[in-house]
């Protein structure tokens, strides 16, 4: 239509960028009907749950205070329960971000003399502190827990040699990140993840296995914690948030992991008992009610990015055709040049600050200088449209979100047009 082609061109994308964003979009229908029908199931999932809990009226009024009896607060965590088909959950605004919920569950389920192990690698950078790789006040390395890890082949796949051989009598825990954080690796299916935690409860039944859920929700009809995991956990502020929860995490699992979690995020003696829930009920039950179509819309953004950085010659994971498994696409453009320019488009693509220009800085819990480019409604919301990157080698930039289409899309547009102005492209 020539009026959204006007439109367009108003908000900068010149007529060979658009002209070849409309063409990759006319040869994505298919693509797109796919992850529909996947949005649709997860939504009606969902819907069910909340049925089942019987969400009322009352459940969207809150507390304050010590929080006791807090109806919506246990009824939006038994829905969260019945959304992951688990024994229990814990969903608080209390929970800060994703990196406070996988604290939370480790520190709560390991004692001094545990062993915990990573049999896919390298975790995301932010839990090297919580682990102690790299030194922290209040570590699990500072109370006598000790880490192991095992790289995943050069093909992505498990080592499971290495794997059986690093279990031993300490090992209590093994955490398993289905996203590729900032690793040039592929995300991890639901169907992987059942096939390893089956290999490790054949070695060890009493293993607790816990997976970094984070990015992966409604992305597939099935999660984790269906496939044998006894934790899933995640932020609110990524998929399951709907991009309206404003803060909070949830771990969802097996009682026992849950009641420890609980007791670890207030006292001992008081547990899931207290925490107010502060006026955020509403935005918690509509937003995990909008999540499947959000997790869509961000899809079908992903494949997108990726089949418009293909173009150009890009190295991208996952590629144009893959099956998808999180929200993530991970794009390398083998220069600063190219992480700047992308996340600077992003940033323009925004509603709220778009007029700001984002650049690398010292942020906490990484090792190297990072990008982010996030004008969300919510700090830090990724599941809104949002692109960040570590400024090192390979210089690979990792794109996710979008509340709707429409706006991923145009997103795309201008990180590509920001790219040509840069002259990092030509079109």
């Amino acid at each position: 239509m020539s009026e959204t082609k006007e439109i367009y061109k108003n908000l900068g994308i010149d007529e060979d960028v658009y002209r070849l964003g409309e063409t990759i979009c006319s040869n994505l229908k298919e693509r797109f009907d796919s992850i529909d029908k996947i949005a649709e199931y997860n939504q009606l999932k969902v819907l069910q749950a909340m049925q089942k809990a019987k969400v009322s009226e009352a459940c969207l009024y809150g507390t304050t205070g010590y929080g006791y009896n807090d109806i919506g607060r246990d009824t939006l965590e038994e829905v969260y329960a019945n959304v992951f088909h688990t024994e229990a959950a814990l969903v608080r605004p209390q929970i800060t971000c994703g990196t406070h919920a996988l604290a939370l569950a480790l520190m709560s389920n390991l004692r001094p003399g545990d062993e915990v192990l990573s049999p896919v690698g390298k975790p995301y950078d932010t839990l090297e502190e919580v682990i102690g790789i790299r030194p922290s006040k209040g570590s699990l390395a500072e109370y006598g827990i000790t880490y192991s890890q095992v790289d995943l082949l050069s093909d992505g796949s498990f080592d499971y040699d290495k794997i059986k051989a690093a279990i031993n009598e300490k090992t209590k825990l093994v955490t398993i990140q289905r996203s590729k954080g900032y690793e040039p690796r592929k995300t991890l299916s639901v169907e992987q993840i059942g096939q390893l935690i089956a290999f490790i409860k054949g070695i060890c039944p009493d293993i607790i296995c816990m997976v970094d859920n984070c990015y992966g929700e409604f992305v597939e009809t099935i999660e984790p914690s269906d496939v044998g995991a006894d934790m899933v956990v995640g932020s609110l502020i990524k998929n399951p948030g709907g991009g309206l929860a404003p803060i909070g995490g949830y771990i969802a699992g097996k009682k026992e992991c849950i009641e420890n979690a609980a007791y670890r995020l207030t006292s001992p003696g008081l547990g899931k008992e207290v925490g107010a829930s502060l006026g955020v009920l509403p935005s918690f039950f509509q937003g995990l009610f909008l999540a499947p179509t959000v997790v869509s819309s961000a899809l079908k953004g992903a494949v997108f990015a990726a089949n418009m950085m293909e173009h150009f010659g890009f190295s991208v994971i996952p590629d144009g055709n893959e099956s998808r498994h999180d929200i993530i696409q991970a794009v390398t453009f083998g220069s600063k040049e190219g992480v700047v320019a992308f996340c600077k488009g992003i940033q323009a693509a925004a509603p709220v600050d778009s007029f700001v220009v984002p650049e690398p800085w010292d942020m906490p819990g990484y090792d190297s200088q990072v990008i982010m480019a996030a004008g969300a409604f919510v700090s830090g919301s990724s599941i809104e449209l949002s692109a960040d990157g570590p400024i090192k080698p390979p210089y690979a930039v990792y794109f996710q979100g979008g509340l709707t289409f429409p706006h991923a899309k145009f997103g795309i547009l201008k990180a590509v047009q920001e790219l040509k102005n840069s002259k990092v492209i030509r079109l």
